[in-house]
């Protein structure tokens, strides 16, 4: 499954997510969801040892000027490369 996670830290949707991701899922941040892939952020831990695949949206990193301060576990993916896990994935869930 591909979860599409675009609410900031601290929102209880974020907690929820990460309490269904599987070891076969992956995780794009989006838009506000980016600030959770910074390195040593409140979930980032939780994240890591979920066995997801990690992803951040280029663009939405680049706009909230987070973009060189992203923990190593995640992946930066363009609009192709979200295309690409949404073809990977039958199953999307998306978290706002």
């Amino acid at each position: 499954m591909l979860h599409t996670l675009s609410c900031a830290p601290g929102h209880p949707a974020v907690k929820d997510c990460i309490a269904l991701l599987r070891a076969n899922d992956a995780l794009l941040l989006l838009g506000d969801g980016v600030y959770i892939a910074l390195q040593h952020s409140e979930d980032w831990l939780a994240l890591q040892q979920s066995g997801a695949s990690l992803h951040v949206l280029d663009a939405d990193a680049r706009a909230a000027g987070v973009r060189q301060r992203l923990a190593a576990c995640f992946t930066v993916v363009d609009d192709d490369g979200f295309v690409s896990l949404t073809e990977q994935h039958a199953q999307q869930m998306a978290w706002y």
